[in-house]
This record gives C-alpha cells, sequence and structure tokens, in this order.
C-alpha cells in the first residue's frame, strides 16, 4: 500500500509546485491591446542603452553641411549628361541630324531632354535661398516699471515671469495689462522724445482690435512677423524693430504683450509655456484685485 500511495502523493507533488501553480495563474491572462507592446528598453552590466535607437537621416546632414554643393549637384549632372550624349552621338558616327525612326535617336532626345531639365533645376535652386533669421538689438531703452501699491508676492510673480520668459525665449519686451490697469511694463521698450520709455495708453490699447480680438476668443494671437501686420501701430510702446509679438490673455480681464527679437522666435513649447505663465499671473493678480476692491 505504501509503494502504491508514494507515486500519487509525488505526482501531487508536480502539480502543485509553485513554478508550474504560478504558470497556470498567468496563462489565462490576456491584455487586450491593438498592437503588441515592444519590450521595453534594457541596460546592460557596463550601462551601455540596448533599447531602440532613432533613426539618423543621413540625407538631411549630408544636404545641411553641403548646401552649396548639393545646389550646384543638379547643374553638374545635368551638364556630364549634355556632353555625354554628345561625344556619343559624334564618337559613334550617327547622323547629328535626330531620325525619328532611329531608336538611338529617340533615346537622345530624352536624354537631352532630362540633361536641360536638371540644368533649369539646378539654376533655381541657386537663385533661390532661404533667408537667413537672425535675432536683432531692439532699438529703444531698457524699462522696469512695476504699479505702484502691489504686494511684494505679487511683484515677486511678476518677476519671476519676465525672468522666466527673457532668459528661456526670444522675449525683450514685456507688458502686463490687467483690469484696465498696466501692471509691468519691463524689458526694451520705445524711446520717447525725453529718452524715456513710452508709457502704455491703457485706455487706447483696449480699444484696438488687437486687444478685443484676443479677449473675446480667449486664446493666444501669436504674430510671428510683426511688421507684416498692420495692427502693430497699436503697440506704439514696443521698440520699432520688434520682430514677433505674443498677445496672452490673462484669464478674462488681462492681457500680456510680448516682445521678442526674432522672426518666428517663438516656438510652440515657447507658446505653451506662456500660456501657464498667464494661468499663473491669474491667479496672483485675482487675488491682488480683489484685496483692492
Amino acid at each position: 500500500m505504501e509503494t502504491s500511495i508514494l507515486p500519487v502523493s509525488f505526482s501531487l507533488h508536480r502539480a502543485i509546485s509553485p513554478l508550474h501553480f504560478a504558470s497556470l495563474r498567468r496563462s489565462p491572462v490576456i491584455k487586450a491591446s491593438s498592437s503588441p507592446s515592444p519590450p521595453p528598453p534594457s541596460v546592460s552590466s557596463q550601462g551601455a542603452y540596448r533599447g531602440v535607437k532613432p533613426k539618423r537621416d543621413w540625407v538631411g546632414e549630408w544636404v545641411s553641411k553641403n548646401d552649396g554643393l548639393a545646389r550646384i549637384l543638379p547643374i553638374l549632372v545635368g551638364g556630364v549628361s549634355l556632353v555625354a550624349v554628345l561625344l556619343n552621338r559624334t564618337i559613334s558616327g550617327i547622323a547629328p541630324v535626330s531620325d525619328a525612326s532611329s531608336s538611338q535617336s529617340r533615346a537622345d532626345i530624352l536624354t537631352l531632354s532630362l540633361a536641360v531639365t536638371n540644368l533649369l533645376t539646378g539654376l533655381v535652386w541657386l537663385s533661390i535661398r532661404p533667408k537667413s533669421i537672425s535675432p536683432v538689438t531692439p532699438c529703444g531703452v531698457e524699462c522696469k516699471w512695476i504699479k505702484p501699491g502691489i504686494e511684494s508676492s505679487a511683484v515677486h510673480e511678476l518677476l519671476w515671469a519676465w525672468d522666466s520668459l527673457s532668459k528661456s525665449t526670444c522675449c525683450k519686451s514685456l507688458v502686463i495689462v490687467y483690469g484696465n490697469d498696466c501692471h509691468l511694463q519691463i524689458g526694451y521698450m520705445a524711446e520717447s522724445s525725453q529718452s524715456n520709455a513710452v508709457a502704455v495708453d491703457v485706455n487706447k490699447l483696449t480699444q484696438g482690435s488687437l486687444y478685443k480680438n484676443c479677449i473675446q476668443s480667449s486664446k493666444q494671437s501669436y504674430l510671428a512677423n510683426l511688421s507684416l501686420y498692420p495692427g502693430r501701430t497699436e503697440l506704439p510702446f514696443l521698440p520699432a524693430n520688434t520682430q514677433a509679438v505674443i498677445l496672452q490673455p490673462i484669464g478674462n480681464e488681462g492681457i500680456a504683450i510680448i516682445g521678442g527679437d526674432t522672426i518666428r522666435g517663438f516656438t510652440n513649447t515657447d507658446q505653451a509655456w506662456i500660456s501657464i505663465v498667464a494661468e499663473k499671473l491669474d491667479a496672483t493678480l485675482t487675488n491682488f484685485v480683489q484685496i483692492l476692491v
């Protein structure tokens, strides 16, 4: 009897072994996913990353480093092709006048057309070059004006906003208008006849189309190339050569006017960051205005 019991107990022990039981528990679990998830990246004992590595754009890198050669390359290819076709007809003894019945003449005409196309493409590439965009030095005077009577915490928030924007973006001018009053005017501003910064006329600003459209839409307005917008005359306090401007609503009661020194200098990340800063300023200035009321 004992000999018959031992095999049964042994088989039961194997059936409920921890590893086998764990596999049975995990086997019916199925994760719903539209595509198989890639394995997580791993790091070897030497610290080398063994995950998915980004692909390099070899062609784009070469073109960016050899811009002049890339532009003249179609001319070189077209010129060589044109000379090769003419030499081929001369050496092979083919009549210089094309014959429509000859397959060689038809091939030469097609090759000549492609060569001329390459030549014209190269000439177009040489004549059209992208305009280099570089920062400019604002034509104005430096200004740092804060509305008197603002509590220290609000002043700290306003200066923090200026420091963060001026150091992380191309911002060179900042004006914050809230509750029909200018609370901050800092950075480069237009120079008045008395060699001082031109003050912000809040009444005139709030009556302009730029301010009204920004407040009514409650969306950020990005003037990437300010010189192309006729509404730039509504911002006389900014330097005359301000390249780009962002009009950021601050809640429903104010607006932040941010001037940059580079055309299209504010990136998508900068615009998102400015929106977050405006939300923080809205909370601070709302509490300050309520205290005054």
